[in-house]
């Protein structure tokens, strides 16, 4: 056995499948016998098109929806199929996740004394600890969301994914919204955090690019299926799907021109 098989796993999904019912009786399935894992301290990438079901694994794996059939077991954590503390989310969008109403200092000492930290003291360590870590100070605490820029409030979003310690944070499209100067910035700390916490990522994104950057494996999915998986060096360099290899040849390269349609 070698000594990767043999390090401990933060997440092994089995055999995830999820069906969608409409109203009118028909039924779409999202996920077929999906199967991954994650292990700690490492980043895997969950890869491919609109509507492959990467999202739907995502919240899944969240606790935010319920798995028709299949295991998701986490480090140390039950499925209880409710949000796990061990799992934290960071969405493409962290505005709507963040209250409008409330400024960033009060909304992470809010999270936390819900969460059973009740001296104020320890509370207001604990914040700046937070914003410390994802390059922000007292100043932005003061501030409102709307106040801050793209890359700040997913620094905030980051934040708060962070104060509960989780085992493992699922980073849904989470830089895809940012321009190239702001998501290098994002995608830099994100490395930082893991290099300090040892905390894994399970990173959902369609940009190859970015998944080459942040992941050691992936996982790629098509209409719910799996179609590949490996170490993403290899499946991005060597490609054994037909659609991974159109995914690989989608990404513009230097000196790439679109193709001009007739008139």
């Amino acid at each position: 056995m070698t000594d990767i098989a043999q390090r401990e796993l933060a997440l092994e999904v089995t055999g995830l499948s999820k069906t969608f019912h409409s109203r009118s009786g028909g039924s779409r399935d999202a996920l077929s016998d999906v199967s991954f894992s994650i292990e700690c301290g490492s980043c895997l990438a969950v890869v491919g098109e609109s509507g492959s079901g990467k999202t739907t694994a995502a919240r899944i794996v969240a606790g935010l929806e319920q798995a028709t059939r299949g295991q998701v077991r986490l480090r140390e954590q039950p499925n209880t199929g409710k949000t796990r503390r061990g799992v934290q989310m960071v969405f493409q969008d962290p505005y709507s996740s963040l209250d409008p109403r409330q400024a960033i200092g009060p909304g992470l000492h809010e999270l936390l004394r819900l969460h059973g930290l009740r001296r104020r003291s320890e509370r207001q360590d604990r914040v700046a600890e937070l914003l410390n870590s994802v390059g922000l100070d007292e100043r932005h605490a003061k501030q409102y969301p709307r106040s801050l820029s793209g890359g700040q409030r997913q620094r905030v979003a980051i934040a708060r994914a962070l104060a509960l310690d989780p085992a493992l944070l699922i980073l849904d499209e989470a830089v895809s919204a940012l321009d190239v100067s702001v998501q290098a910035q994002v995608l830099n700390l994100l490395a930082d955090i893991r290099q300090a916490t040892n905390i894994s990522y399970m990173f959902v994104s369609h940009d190859l690019g970015v998944v080459r950057q942040v992941s050691e494996t992936c996982v790629v999915l098509r209409q719910g299926r799996v179609v590949e998986a490996g170490r993403t060096a290899d499946v991005l360099d060597s490609p054994q799907a037909a659609y991974t290899q159109a995914l690989v040849d989608a990404v513009p390269r230097p000196g790439w021109r679109p193709k001009r349609r007739s008139a």
